[in-house]
C-alpha cells in the first residue's frame, strides 16, 4: 500500500474509537496486569490489512507510520510526548547533507496519526487527526535543516556525547533509550513540531501562519 492511499484509509477511521477496534480486530490490549504499549499502532495495522509490526515505528517501504497521545489541558488538544523520528547515526550525519539525510528522509515518509489519551486504562481512544509532513513550507524547512546542521556541528567540533535535547528549535538530538547512561541519541520532533504537523498551533517565531 502506499503512502496516500494509506492516509486516505487511515482518515476514514478520524472520530473513532481505536479501543473498540482492537476487541474487533482480536488485538491484545492488556495481559494481565502488563500493556501491550503499541496496541494502538498495531489496530491500524490491522484496519489497513497490513502484517503487524514489531518496531516502534513500523516501516512500510514508500511510508512509516507514526503513532502520537493528544491529551485535554485547559479544554485543549496537546501533544503529550515527543516524537521519535530516526537513530542517529555520527558518522552518516557528518557524511550527509540535510538533503540527503535519514531525518528528511524519514519525515518525508511520515504518516503521523494523533489519537486522544484518556487514562492509563486504555478505555477508550479516538483517532483525532491523521497528517504528514509539509516539506513546502520554506520556513518549517528551513528550520529543520538548521537543527540538523547544529547537531552536525556538535559532533564535528564536540564529539557525538555532546549532543543534548537542549538543543534545535523543532528537532532535538536526545538520549534515545533508557536515559540516564545511555550512549545512544535520536532525532526527536519536538512537541511543538509535532502540534503543527497535526494542525494544532501555527508557528509564529519561524513565520509560519
Amino acid at each position: 500500500m502506499e503512502r496516500e492511499q494509506a492516509v486516505l484509509e487511515l482518515r476514514k477511521l478520524e472520530g473513532v474509537d481505536l479501543r473498540a477496534l482492537a476487541d474487533k480486530f482480536h488485538v491484545t490490549v492488556w495481559k494481565g496486569d502488563k500493556k501491550n504499549k503499541g496496541w494502538a499502532g498495531h489496530v491500524l495495522e490491522r484496519y489497513l490489512e497490513l502484517p503487524i509490526n514489531s518496531a516502534q515505528s513500523p516501516n512500510f517501504g514508500s511510508w512509516e507510520l507514526k503513532l502520537v497521545p493528544l491529551k485535554r489541558m485547559h479544554g485543549e488538544l496537546q501533544v503529550k510526548e515527543t516524537m521519535a523520528i530516526t537513530m542517529i547515526d555520527a558518522v552518516n550525519v557528518l557524511q550527509k547533507p540535510f538533503e540527503e539525510s535519514h531525518l528528511l528522509s524519514k519525515l518525508r515518509k511520515a504518516v503521523v496519526c494523533a489519537r486522544i489519551f484518556e487514562s492509563q486504562a486504555e478505555e477508550h481512544t479516538v483517532l483525532y487527526r491523521v497528517a504528514t509532513f509539509d516539506i513546502g513550507n520554506a520556513h518549517v524547512y528551513n528550520q529543520v535543516r538548521k537543527d540538523y546542521e547544529e547537531t552536525r556541528e556538535c559532533i564535528r567540533n564536540h564529539g557525538f556525547h555532546c549532543l543534548t535535547g537542549s538543543m534545535g528549535k523543532l528537532v532535538q538530538p536526545r538520549t534515545k533509550g533508557a536515559g540516564h547512561g545511555s550512549t545512544s541519541r535520536a532525532f526527536y520532533a519536538r512537541t511543538g513540531f509535532v502540534a503543527h504537523i497535526l494542525g494544532l498551533k501555527t508557528l509564529p517565531e519561524l513565520g509560519v501562519p
